[in-house]
């Protein structure tokens, strides 16, 4: 798939500015945002984010923008793994449990779960918030025996970590041909079980899952919720992220409305995961 990047100047913004920005991208369709910085890990002088091609409307983000000094770019459609080797993907831990690295990388740290991710695109290595609190929250959910769907599911990297985990069986369900392909890839390469398929939520008519994991955003989640808990087993959990913290209300009044009760929250840079009991 093609993305469009576009790059933001925030040096004379607020963070709050930023922050701001960054909830309306998300709800234009942006999928991931990196923070650029001059050296100092602390000071933000820009931020990069990107949208599918088939999604950007440059029009509709001019009010967005107006206020900000900012390009876009459009990027080959191409395998993203020596882009992440040259902007330093570097390997990262999860609770202390889980390591998740590139096969490029040397001297990678120690930990009870080890997952190797080459991402196709640029985006499904657990770098980021929301990657980190659902991968958090399956560390802490007892998986063993337990069908699993990872919907939504890019690299497959929480359905990998599922597996891990014990959970069978485990399919992952994306929009993607890439995400698919880079499924297959970063399945074999950790030697899971787990099957994924090109689909959206209508793939679902007709299965049944113990756990659910969609770490999608706000509004397809709010738009496919229903199918999920449709698909989900009594007493099964739905685990979902991709949202601000000011949009668990919401979140949460629809899950409400569909039966399922919440028990928990993991948060990062106003960015959460929440877990769901039917």
């Amino acid at each position: 798939m093609q993305y469009v990047k576009l790059t933001v100047d925030v040096r004379d913004k607020a963070s709050y500015e930023t922050d701001v920005l960054t909830y309306y991208l998300a709800e234009a369709g942006f999928e991931s945002f990196e923070t650029v910085t001059d050296g100092q890990p602390e000071t933000a002088v820009g931020m990069n984010a990107y949208i599918p091609v088939t999604a950007f409307d440059a029009e509709g983000l001019k009010p967005l923008l107006e206020n900000f000094s900012y390009r876009f770019e459009t990027l080959p459609d191409k395998d993203w793994n020596e882009e992440w080797e040259k902007n330093f993907f570097q390997p990262i831990v999860i609770a202390g449990q889980c390591v998740v690295h590139s096969t490029f990388h040397k001297d990678v740290p120690k930990a009870r779960y080890d997952i190797a991710i080459n991402p196709q695109m640029a985006f499904g290595t657990g770098h980021h918030a929301t990657t980190g609190c659902m991968m958090g929250s399956i560390l802490e959910t007892d998986l063993q025996g337990k069908s699993v769907l990872d919907m939504g599911c890019g690299t497959s990297i929480l359905g990998i970590l599922a597996a891990m985990r014990g959970a069978s069986p485990v399919l992952g369900i994306d929009v993607d041909d890439w995400c698919i392909r880079n499924s297959r890839e970063n399945i074999a390469l950790n030697r899971v079980k787990m099957e994924v398929l090109l689909g959206d939520a209508s793939s679902l008519k007709g299965r049944r899952f113990d756990v659910v994991l969609a770490n999608i955003n706000r509004n397809i989640l709010l738009t496919d919720m229903a199918a999920y808990v449709a698909t989900l087993s009594e007493g099964g959990c739905l685990m979902m992220s991709g949202f601000y913290e000011q949009d668990i209300p919401l979140i949460a009044a629809e899950a409400t409305r569909l039966g399922l009760t919440q028990v928990g929250v993991k948060s990062k840079d106003h960015w959460v995961a929440v877990k769901f009991v039917k």
